[in-house]
């Protein structure tokens, strides 16, 4: 297990922008990191010489706009819940717009807003959240994400195995075939259930669906949160009464998980 682990951490490093150099021709961590080869935007608030770091994702936003909703529960966290504690990142996925008039990178294969979990675009992600641990190293490092950031980063806890802490799946398409099950296939799209026999055992997830979620059911999260279990991997998953796909994401809904995580895990820290 800890040989095919090293093997996946060593073909990450070898792909990622880590072992090779920037890509943003200024990146300074402040709205700006590199990805594998492309220009991520950002947005900090906090401790910068944290404990926790804690990185937000975004959904697909398919309804179209910026993708910059995650930015309030980012700050929000860092001033009020954890003030003084934790370095609270909002990371733009590849492809959207950030309501400044700027992108974030350029959308793989120009795929637009649809079969858009490549390969290429989660490297871009991971390796930007791996230079954002290297940048700040903190103790521990948390992802809170939503929707396609979700399954993202369901997919990137296998890929870079031991990077990321903890993660905080919300209305989760965490399997993507049965997700897709009934329309268009996503077939450039990883699926996180591939990758679930490389999760690092120290990993920790919790995935969250609300009961009126429509758009990804509750089994598609949960039968991800099983898969690892049966490797022994510390998974659970909670439904939210009453939330649909969008209202989930709530700091209601969040927090008082996300609070749990981060306090739970102070006696962790080694």
């Amino acid at each position: 297990m800890f040989k095919r682990q090293l093997f996946s951490a060593f073909l990450w490093m070898l792909f990622s922008s880590a072992a090779f150099g920037a890509a943003c021709e200024s990146e300074d961590f402040t709205q700006t990191v590199s990805g594998a080869s492309q220009c991520l935007l950002m947005r900090h608030f906090g401790n910068l010489t944290p404990e926790t770091l804690v990185v937000w994702l975004h959904g697909d936003v398919s309804s179209g706009g910026p993708a910059n909703y995650h930015f309030p529960y980012a700050e929000k966290l860092a001033q009020e819940s954890f003030a003084g504690k934790v370095l609270s990142v909002a990371l733009v996925r590849p492809g959207y717009p950030d309501g400044s008039g700027a992108s974030s990178g350029v959308a793989e294969a120009s795929s637009g807003r649809s079969d858009h979990y490549t390969r290429e675009n989660l490297n871009e992600v991971g390796t930007a959240i791996e230079r954002l641990r290297a940048k700040y190293k903190p103790a521990r490092l948390v992802v809170v994400a939503h929707s396609g950031g979700a399954a993202t980063t369901a997919s990137l806890v296998g890929m870079m195995p031991g990077v990321i802490d903890s993660a905080v799946l919300v209305s989760c398409p965490c399997d993507t075939v049965a997700w897709r099950t009934g329309r268009r296939a996503w077939s450039k799209s990883e699926n996180p259930m591939n990758w679930t026999d490389k999760v690092a055992t120290t990993t920790r997830v919790i995935a969250l669906t609300g009961d009126k979620d429509d758009n990804t059911p509750p089994a598609l999260a949960e039968a991800y949160v099983a898969a690892l279990q049966a490797r022994q991997i510390d998974a659970r998953f909670q439904l939210l009464p009453g939330e649909n796909h969008n209202s989930a994401f709530r700091p209601a809904s969040v927090y008082p998980v996300l609070q749990r995580v981060l306090t739970e895990s102070q006696g962790s820290v080694k």
